[in-house]
């Protein structure tokens, strides 16, 4: 017998009849870096072989390489496991040790896994997709991970959520059918404004914005809402599509400029609040008699 083997044979846990030696704690690391270097090139090369092919989007593509993944790791998993010289039985002992586990401190990590899974074979949730969370967190996904998703939200921010918040949760996925979405854009006139003009106007430099997206079954209209305090309500319904409808402040900051022009070229008032004083003649022929008591009572 070698050095080496001799090295490899050295006991590092002995629990009765079970040992591990150094080289079966060696074969498990081994085992365990490989699994994970062979799940991540099979992973990347089945997202680049469903880009390419027509027939399988990206989304699809990414959900079946995370799968595939997670399958070769649990394989991976097992065979490691196996070097060590645990037999069927013993693992149904470790898996029950790894239940009680889970019941007391893992349910939180098993809950999110399981939402990954969910979500993956669901396909409610995308790369790529636009997301609103229940709590008000918006932006892009752009990855979907064992625990958590990454979302990285307007200000550039990668933020991590826990899968489970996908599933338990209310989540408005703006991209899940298409990339096209409505826009609202609330604006205001001054009372007497020609009401067919400020409809006519602004609807016709929506249609005209390069922004607009419009079909038979996607028309750009403008509506009157009610009576302000100070001011005539509308409201202009437009469409938009693509990338685009992922950044909602800049969509919407580019029709109230352009709302904004058009109205001032035709001089139409934008209105501010403002309050009307009215007096009464009575009250003030009263106010007018205590001012001129008080200077005759005063010394």
């Amino acid at each position: 017998m070698s050095w080496l083997e001799q090295i490899l044979q050295i006991d590092l846990i002995r629990v009765g009849a079970f040992s591990i030696h150094l080289g079966q704690l060696a074969a498990f690391v081994l085992i365990i870096v490989a699994t994970l270097l062979i799940s991540s090139r099979v992973g990347r090369a089945i997202t680049r072989l469903g880009a390419i092919r027509s027939r399988v989007s990206d989304s699809q593509a990414y959900a079946f390489s995370r799968l595939f993944s997670y399958s070769i790791i649990t394989t991976g998993f097992f065979l490691a496991l196996a070097s060590l010289g645990l037999t069927f039985d013993r693992v149904l002992v470790i898996a029950g040790a790894l239940g009680v586990g889970i019941g007391f401190g893992l349910q939180n990590i098993a809950n999110n896994f399981v939402s990954g899974i969910i979500i993956l074979f669901e396909k409610s949730l995308r790369v790529g997709d636009f997301v609103e969370l229940e709590a008000g967190l918006l932006g892009e996904v752009r990855e979907i991970n064992v625990r958590s998703t990454l979302i990285r939200t307007l200000d550039n921010a990668d933020i991590l959520v826990p899968n489970s918040e996908f599933v338990n949760g209310r989540v408005n996925n703006w991209t899940l059918e298409d990339n096209e979405r409505r826009f609202s854009i609330h604006f205001s006139v001054a009372y007497g404004t020609d009401t067919d003009l400020v409809q006519t106007l602004v609807r016709d430099l929506a249609r005209e914005h390069p922004l607009t997206y419009e079909t038979p079954t996607r028309q750009t209209v403008v509506l009157m809402t009610g009576f302000g305090d100070s001011s005539l309500n509308f409201v202009l319904s437009v469409w938009a599509r693509g990338d685009v409808i992922k950044r909602p402040g800049l969509v919407k900051s580019d029709y109230l400029l352009a709302i904004n022009k058009a109205l001032v070229k035709n001089h139409i008032e934008i209105p501010f609040p403002q309050r009307d004083l009215h007096l009464r003649s009575s009250d003030l022929a009263a106010a007018e008699a205590r001012a001129a008591e008080e200077k005759v009572l005063s010394p």
